[in-house]
This record gives structure tokens, C-alpha cells and sequence, in this order.
């Protein structure tokens, strides 16, 4: 399913695969030879989504680019089952497996691998041909990759990098702050309520 959202329409290259179930919506681009699986969802929320040649987007994979933080998939990268990619530059040929989860301002350098349901957090710079452990989290500039059983140094970490902030300009000590979050995301979100669809 293809969506107009805020004005912008799918662009998919002729040789491009996508499935009837998957979900295309708003600024994206998708390259020659792609392919993207059935309940995959890519959708541009105000910022560009650029997806290169020869790329596989997997089932219920999601992609998602905000204004702040566009979205770009480099050429012959896989994009693994139910992972998650918001706002982040991912290189050519990298390897994301299965319920990875990239988040916003990420960068991953090309050749890369980020396994198993690993975790490249807010703001996190990955070097070419980097491998993030299965599970592992790959946090902070310069980065640390840390086991999840390190969770006071991803914290400590993930605390300089200012989740709310960052995405959602709240401070974290705001007193109601998932009130604010909640109300701020979801009047951005209801701009779907304006989508077209296009097939």
C-alpha cells in the first residue's frame, strides 16, 4: 500500500519488489533491484527516506524518518525481520539481523553488523565494518558496546544522549513528561489523518 502523506508521494524504482501488505508512505525513495517484504512499513513522518539499490527490507521491518532525523540506507544492505531503523544513516552493505533496533541520529558505517536483536542507540556513531554483538548495545560517540547486563553503563551513557530531548524536546525531569510526549507525538502523528492512498 502506497500513502501520500504531507504532500509527498513514493517514488519506487520500476525494478523494485514490494509487497502487496507492506505499507510505503510519504518521502521515500526506493532504489533499483530492492526489495521490500510483506508487513514491512516505511514512512517518512516529515523527514526524506532514501533507500539505495539492491536492498532487502524484511518482514514487519520498520522504518521510520522524522523532520529532524531523515532516513538513508545505503546500496545492498539488509534490513532484518522486525527490525526497526527511526532517523538514522546506515552505509552499503550492512547487515542488520533480526529485531535490531537503530535509533534516531545513528550513523553505521559501511560493511557493518548489527546482530541479533543488538541496539545502536540515540546519537551513536558505529565505524565501518563495526559488529555489535548479539543483544549487545552500541551507545554513545565515541562508542562503548556494552552486554545488556551492563544496564548502569548504557544508562549512564543513554542519560548523556537525552532521549526526550533529542526527539521530543522535553526535559527529562519535565514533572509530567509522558503527558507532554503523548499529547506533542500524537498531534504530530494525526497528520495521517490527511493521507491519500495511492494504489
Amino acid at each position: 500500500m502506497q500513502f501520500e502523506h504531507l504532500g509527498a508521494s513514493p517514488r519506487i524504482h520500476p525494478d523494485a519488489v514490494v509487497a502487496a501488505t507492506a505499507v510505503i508512505s510519504g518521502d521515500v525513495t526506493i532504489g533499483a533491484d530492492s526489495q521490500v517484504l510483506h508487513g514491512a512499513v516505511i514512512t517518512a513522518e516529515g523527514g526524506a527516506i532514501t533507500i539505495g539499490a539492491n536492498v532487502i527490507v524484511m518482514e514487519n521491518a520498520l522504518i521510520r524518518a522524522t523532520t529532524a532525523n531523515p532516513v538513508h540506507i545505503g546500496d545492498h544492505t539488509l534490513v532484518g525481520p522486525m527490525a526497526s531503523i527511526s532517523g538514522a544513516t546506515i552505509g552499503d552493505e550492512v547487515f542488520l539481523a533480526t529485531g535490531t533496533r537503530i535509533f534516531n541520529g545513528a550513523r553505521i558505517g559501511d560493511r557493518s553488523e548489527v546482530r541479533i536483536n543488538a541496539v545502536v542507540h540515540l546519537r551513536t556513531h558505529l565505524a565501518e565494518e563495526t559488529v555489535v554483538p548479539i543483544a549487545w548495545v552500541a551507545v554513545g560517540e565515541p562508542v562503548r558496546l556494552l552486554p545488556p547486563d551492563r544496564h548502569e553503563e548504557i544508562w549512564a551513557a543513554q542519560q548523556e544522549l537525552d532521549f526526550p530531548g533529542y526527539v521530543f524536546g522535553l526535559d527529562r525531569e519535565t514533572p509530567d513528561l509522558m503527558v507532554q510526549l503523548t499529547e506533542r507525538y500524537g498531534r504530530s502523528l494525526a497528520r495521517h489523518a490527511e493521507d491519500r492512498r495511492l494504489d
